[in-house]
C-alpha cells in the first residue's frame, strides 16, 4: 500500500512523498450513547482506516487530494480558516485551523488521503481523517503534542469547525487503539485501560446498511439535548455533573423528577448501557465471548427501544444473527440512523454469512448490505 500510494503522490505532485501515515476507523463494541454523558465506552480500532502521504512544498500552499473524492483543494498558508459546504477537505482543513491558533507551521504541504471506511457508514471516518492529519502535522512540524492532545484537538475541530456535538470516543479510540485489545475509555475523566479482546474462534463481522448517516443532519444532536435536559431534572434533587455518575440503583430513587416519558427512556438508556460496559469488560476478562455476546444483544434493544436511534435497516440485520446459529452477539455501532452493525461471527462462516444475510436484508429492506470482515488493529502510526 505505502509503494502504491507513493507511486500515485508522485504522479500527482510532481515530487517524492517524504513519509506515509495511517490511523484506523474504529467500532464501539458496546457502550453506545453515552460518550457525552461521561460514560464508560468500549471502543477498538479495526483494520480499515485512512493513509495519509506527505510531502513539504515551497509554496506556502496547503494541498488536499483524494483518492476517493473526485474534488481537491488548495489554500494559501494563513492564520486560520473556516468551513467552506460539506466537501471532505473541510475535514483537514478543521485541524490545520485549530493547531494554527497555537502553533506555527513553517512550510506548505501537499497531502494525498485514501480511505477504505465506507463514508457515512458510523466508522469514524471522519474521526480518522482529523486524527491522521493531526498526527502527520505534529510529526512533520514537532509540534510537541501527546495522543491524548491530538485527540482532544480533534473532537474540539468536528464540534467547533464541523458542528456535530460528538464525545471524545471516536477520536480517541483511532488514536489509542492495539492490536486484540479493547479500550474501556471513561469519557468524563479520559481514564482508560485495554482489556484483552483476541476474538479467537470468531470473526469480527461488520455489516453495512447502505444506509447513510449524516450526524449534523440527524438527531444525534437532539438526543444530545434531551439527556441534558434529564441531568437538568435530576439536578433538582441531585447534584451531578453526567449522567452516568448514577448507578441504576440510585436512578431508580430519583427518576420521579422526570415527567416526560421520553426523556426519561433516554436516560434510562444512557445509565443502564454504562452498567453493561462494566460487566462486559468483565466478561472479555474471563474470555466469556457468549456472555459478551448477550450483553451485545441487551445492547441493541436499548438503542431500539428506549434511545431510539436504531430503524429498520440495523434492526433487520441484528434480527438475522439473532437467528443464525453461529452468531455470538450482534447490535448497531455507532450513532446509529443507518450505518453499520457489529457481530462476533464463529470462523469458517463467513461465505454462508454472507450468503444469507445478503438476500434476507433485500428482501426487507430493498436493497443489499456489504459486509466486511476485520480484525482489531492499532491505532495512529507512521508507516
Amino acid at each position: 500500500m505505502k509503494t502504491e500510494l507513493g507511486n500515485k503522490f508522485f504522479a500527482h505532485y510532481q515530487q517524492q512523498a517524504t513519509a506515509t501515515y495511517f490511523t484506523p476507523g474504529r467500532v464501539n463494541l458496546i457502550g453506545e450513547h453515552i460518550d457525552y454523558n461521561g460514560g464508560l465506552v468500549m471502543p477498538c480500532a479495526i483494520t480499515l482506516g485512512t493513509w495519509l502521504v506527505v510531502a513539504p512544498n515551497n509554496d506556502q500552499v496547503i494541498r488536499f487530494k483524494s483518492l476517493n473524492f473526485a474534488d481537491e483543494q488548495s489554500f494559501p498558508l494563513a492564520s486560520g480558516y473556516t468551513k467552506t459546504g460539506s466537501e471532505w477537505y473541510n475535514y483537514p482543513l478543521g485541524v490545520f485551523n485549530e493547531m494554527l491558533k497555537e502553533k506555527q507551521i513553517s512550510t506548505g504541504l501537499d497531502m494525498l488521503f485514501y480511505g477504505n471506511i465506507p463514508v457515512a457508514s458510523g466508522l469514524s471516518s471522519s474521526a480518522s481523517i482529523e486524527v491522521i492529519t493531526a498526527y502527520a502535522l505534529n510529526e512533520q512540524f514537532n509540534l510537541g503534542y501527546s495522543r491524548q492532545e491530538l485527540a482532544l484537538l480533534s473532537q474540539k475541530v468536528e464540534n467547533e469547525f464541523i458542528g456535530v456535538n460528538c464525545g471524545i470516543m471516536d477520536q480517541f479510540a483511532v488514536t489509542f487503539g492495539e492490536k486484540h485489545k479493547a479500550i474501556v475509555l471513561n469519557c468524563d475523566t479520559l481514564k482508560y485501560r485495554l482489556v484483552d479482546c483476541n476474538p479467537g474462534e470468531y470473526v469480527l463481522a461488520i455489516i453495512n446498511t447502505n444506509k447513510p448517516r449524516k450526524l449534523s443532519e440527524s438527531k444525534y444532536n437532539e438526543r444530545v439535548s434531551e439527556c441534558q435536559t434529564a441531568l437538568e431534572l435530576l439536578n433538582q434533587e441531585i447534584k451531578l455533573n453526567n449522567l452516568c455518575e448514577l448507578t441504576a440503583e440510585k436512578f431508580a430513587l430519583h427518576a420521579h423528577l422526570i415527567k416526560d416519558p421520553v426523556i426519561l427512556k433516554r436516560a434510562t438508556h444512557v445509565i443502564t448501557e454504562n452498567d453493561r460496559v462494566i460487566q462486559a469488560a468483565k466478561a472479555l476478562s474471563e474470555d466469556n465471548f457468549e456472555e459478551f455476546g448477550r450483553l451485545m444483544y441487551a445492547s441493541h434493544q436499548s438503542l431500539k427501544e428506549l434511545y431510539e436511534v436504531s430503524g429498520h435497516e440495523l434492526d433487520t440485520v441484528v434480527e438475522f444473527c439473532e437467528a443464525y446459529p453461529h452468531v455470538v452477539g450482534a447490535r448497531m455501532t455507532g450513532a446509529g440512523f443507518g450505518g453499520c452493525a457489529i457481530a462476533f461471527l464463529a470462523k469458517d462462516y463467513e461465505e454462508d454469512f454472507v450468503a444469507k444475510i445478503k438476500p434476507y436484508y433485500e428482501e426487507r429492506v430493498g436493497y443489499a448490505p456489504e459486509v466486511y470482515f476485520t480484525d482489531i488493529g492499532n491505532g495512529a502510526s507512521t508507516i
